[in-house]
Formats: C-alpha cells, sequence, structure tokens
C-alpha cells in the first residue's frame, strides 16, 4: 500500500461508514461546480460529513498530511470556487441538514446544507421572511450563500446575505472550532470575525453552522413591467427610478435574453424589445400603487415602447419567474462564459453599452441580465467550444468586460465570487496594498494554505 492508501484508510476508519467516499464514478460528480472550469479533475477522495466534529476529523487529517480540501455546498456556484484540485478532498455539507427557527428573536440556526428554498420555507410556518434570494434560490445552499456573500433579486431594498448572518460557526484549517456572533441584533465585542468569513469563499474554513436574521413575511408585491426601443433608455430609466424611490425589485433584460426565455416558457414577451423593466413595489397599503406609479411615469419618461402594471402576486411572480429562468434559457443556446460584474449605479449606462461594444468587436453573443437597481449585471457570453477562433474571442471578451468594470470603478464580482475564473483581475480592482494584507489573513488562518488552495489568491 502506498502512503497515500495508507493515510485515506486512518481517514475512513476515523470517519462513521460511508462518510468517506473513493468511488471515481462518484467523484466525478464532485469535481466542479456549475461554472464548469476546465481545469478540474478527480479528487482524491469526497468527504459527505453530518456534523462539526466530522469536519473536524477531515480538517486534522488534513493538516496532518497537508492534503488539500475543498469545501463544497451544492455544486451551483458560478465562479469556480468549488473546482476540485489534484489530490484533494472535496468535503460536502449535503448532510449538514438541521435547522431551528426562534420566532420569538427571530432567527434561523442553519446548517450549511439546507437550500435556500428550505430556509424560507422554514421561516414561513412561523410568519417570518429569509430574503436574500440568488435567482438559483431553490438549488443553492446555505453555506454557499455565505462563502460567496450571495445576493438576488432583492437586493436592491432589503440587502445581501452578510445582512442576515448574526453569527457563524466555523472548523478552521488545524480542525479548532470556533463560534463567531450570536443571536444579538446589535453586538461590536471585539472584531467583526463573522462578517469576514462570509464572502471567504472557503479559503479560511468551513462553516458549519449560520445563525440568520428573519424578518416579517413580506408584504404583497405589485410588478411593473416595461419594454423599451433601446438599451440606453432602460438604463437611463433605471436611474430615474433609484433617484427617488428604492423599488423591492429592479430587474433588466435585453433582447438576447428575453429571447432566450421566451422560447423557453412561450409567455408572450416582447421579442422586438432592446431591453425589458422588471420592478417591483411592496410598499404597504396604498403606497405600492404610488411607487408604481411613479416607476411608470418614469418608463414613459424615458420613452418605454410598453408599460405593463399588475397587482396580482401569481401574474407578478410569473415574470419574476421569467428573469429567474434567463441564465438556463440562454445556456440552451451554447456554452456559457458567466460574468457578474458590478459598477456604481450612474456608470450602468456606459457598462451596458461597453459590454454591446465588446460584444461587437469579439463578434460573440453577449446576452445581458441585471440586477439593475444595484448596479450588478449578468453579461452571458455564448459560444461553441468546438470552434477554436469563437472560443478564443470569448475568452478576451469575458477579460475584456472585467476591465471595463474595473475602469468604471466597478468590480469583478457583485454576487457570485472571485473563485479560480476571475482571480487574474482581482489584483487589478484591489491593488497590491490589498492583496498582500488578503494574503496575510490567509495565512494567519491557514498557514499550509490547505483551504480552497487556487481560489481567490
Amino acid at each position: 500500500m502506498t502512503v497515500t492508501d495508507d493515510a485515506l484508510a486512518a481517514l475512513t476508519s476515523a470517519l462513521p461508514r460511508g462518510c468517506l467516499v473513493t468511488d471515481p464514478d462518484v467523484l466525478a460528480s464532485y469535481r466542479q461546480d456549475w461554472a464548469r472550469d476546465p481545469d478540474a479533475v478527480l479528487p482524491l477522495a469526497v468527504a459527505r460529513p453530518a456534523t462539526t466534529e466530522e469536519v473536524q476529523v477531515v480538517m486534522r487529517w488534513a493538516t496532518e498530511h497537508r492534503v488539500p480540501v475543498i469545501p463544497r455546498g451544492a455544486g451551483s456556484g458560478l465562479s469556480g470556487g468549488a473546482t476540485a484540485v489534484a489530490g484533494s478532498v472535496v468535503v460536502s455539507t449535503e448532510r449538514m441538514r438541521r435547522i431551528e427557527v426562534d420566532p420569538v428573536t427571530r432567527i434561523a440556526v442553519v446548517e450549511p446544507g439546507l437550500l435556500n428554498a428550505e430556509v424560507k420555507a422554514a421561516a414561513a410556518e412561523h410568519g417570518l421572511w429569509y430574503p436574500p434570494d440568488p435567482s438559483s434560490f431553490e438549488m443553492c445552499s446555505i453555506g454557499g450563500n455565505v462563502a460567496t456573500n450571495a445576493g438576488g433579486l432583492c437586493c436592491v431594498k432589503y440587502g445581501v446575505t452578510t445582512d442576515y448572518v448574526l453569527a457563524l460557526r466555523v472548523v478552521l484549517a488545524d480542525g479548532t472550532d470556533v463560534r463567531l456572533g450570536g443571536p444579538r441584533l446589535k453586538d461590536v465585542a471585539g472584531l467583526s470575525l463573522t462578517k469576514l468569513f462570509v464572502g471567504s469563499e472557503g479559503t479560511l474554513g468551513i462553516v458549519t453552522e449560520a445563525t440568520l436574521r428573519l424578518i416579517p413575511a413580506q408584504p404583497p408585491a405589485s410588478t411593473l413591467v416595461a419594454s423599451f426601443a433601446s438599451v440606453q433608455a432602460a438604463a437611463d430609466t433605471v436611474l430615474a427610478i433609484t433617484r427617488t424611490l428604492r423599488p423591492s425589485m429592479l430587474e433588466f433584460m435585453d433582447r438576447a435574453s428575453i429571447g432566450a426565455v421566451e422560447d423557453a416558457l412561450k409567455m408572450g414577451l416582447d421579442r422586438t424589445a432592446e431591453a425589458m423593466l422588471i420592478a417591483r413595489s411592496d410598499a404597504p397599503g396604498s403606497i405600492a400603487a404610488e411607487e408604481i406609479s411613479v416607476m411608470a411615469d418614469a418608463c414613459t419618461a424615458n420613452g418605454a415602447t410598453e408599460v405593463f402594471t399588475t397587482d396580482d402576486p401569481d401574474e407578478g411572480e410569473a415574470f419574476a419567474a421569467a428573469r429567474r429562468f434567463a441564465i438556463p434559457a440562454v445556456e440552451r443556446l451554447g456554452t456559457l462564459l458567466l460574468e457578474d460584474v458590478g459598477v456604481p449605479l450612474p456608470k450602468l449606462p456606459a457598462l451596458v453599452e461597453g459590454i454591446a461594444a465588446i460584444s461587437r468587436e469579439r463578434d460573440v453573443m453577449v446576452a445581458v441580465i441585471a440586477h439593475a437597481g444595484d448596479g450588478n449585471t449578468h453579461p452571458l457570453i455564448v459560444f461553441d467550444p468546438e470552434d477554436a477562433a469563437m472560443a478564443e474571442r470569448a475568452h478576451l471578451a469575458f477579460g475584456e468586460i472585467m476591465d471595463l468594470a474595473i475602469a468604471l470603478g466597478g468590480t469583478i464580482t457583485g454576487e457570485h465570487g472571485v473563485g479560480r475564473l476571475k482571480k487574474a483581475w482581482l489584483p487589478d480592482q484591489l491593488g497590491p496594498d490589498v492583496m498582500e494584507l488578503t494574503q496575510r489573513i490567509k495565512t494567519a488562518l491557514d498557514p499550509l494554505g490547505i483551504l480552497n488552495p487556487g481560489a481567490i489568491l
């Protein structure tokens, strides 16, 4: 037997039966996330712990043998943050699914394997709501949401994951189990270490429990859908709306994404429109109607070709579902390179127009959807991987879009994370001093560099 075989045998015996998997067919399904990183390889093994203590066993073993560990949630990540590397052990939190809701303090204590939708459903049983809502909320896990500081459609009004994380339980690289924060709405004792781990993409520790803040259930929403003859007009409308109010949703779809969704869902969307906005207000009582009226006026003033409003929750949700389905719909057209760039709101028109120029220059299709109300866009670059020239142009466009966002004072990622696919551009955004500080923090918490090596840094 090799040393590796001996080491794996020791880990297998230290964990419950079935926790550690080495079957190559099973390993293949854990080698990458939805980003489909081409550099992904088969891991050495997959650990599927059910408790914090089992995660500790894996990390102590990994530290002893200097084995890379790749934390993994539901595998729905879009930046290559859960890409397996050579000789690694993937730690999947899929079996960690306990949840406890306290309706008095309005918190939920959640293990990382619970899906976002499951947490929402558990909160709803008590008349409460967990707001962060990635488009993939029905399939993404809370652990992954915490790892990437995930956002979603309602972030324009309600904020992102970190705004709802009160406490974390984290297993560090050496197996130490730490509890950070607590079920307190106000707590400034010590350094803000809880927030340090939110968005750290599994590079600093493995989250095994999160205490989440809940709020009263969202009121019924009124919805506006507007079509435009130009992308610029839609982007200008976004600025007009956000200048005066804060909708509970303000989403953008361009002509390519509208067509792809219509092909799939047959909703009667206007294929001739160059852009579409989907906006919502969940303000109480008559205020919702007033906000919808203000948004409709902004659309009309900026040349909207059609403005539709409804206070029917089911009808409004159908349009939100159409927006959520945009990425899978566009993916039917070819292989995707998914972007997640964001800019300050006044620069949104320049970003959208710049993306269109890159699409023309590189002769590749770039469908654009956006959480327009907070300036976070998702350009979807479509290409044929069998066409080498097109694939090269697509990857050039991928980098140029990130360069454009940085030049406009923006970010290379608003909610998907840096992962492995975007780390080459991170120094251009952060600068050398912040990169060096980031590395110092990483080294302090993971001196052997075994936690998710190759992600972010």
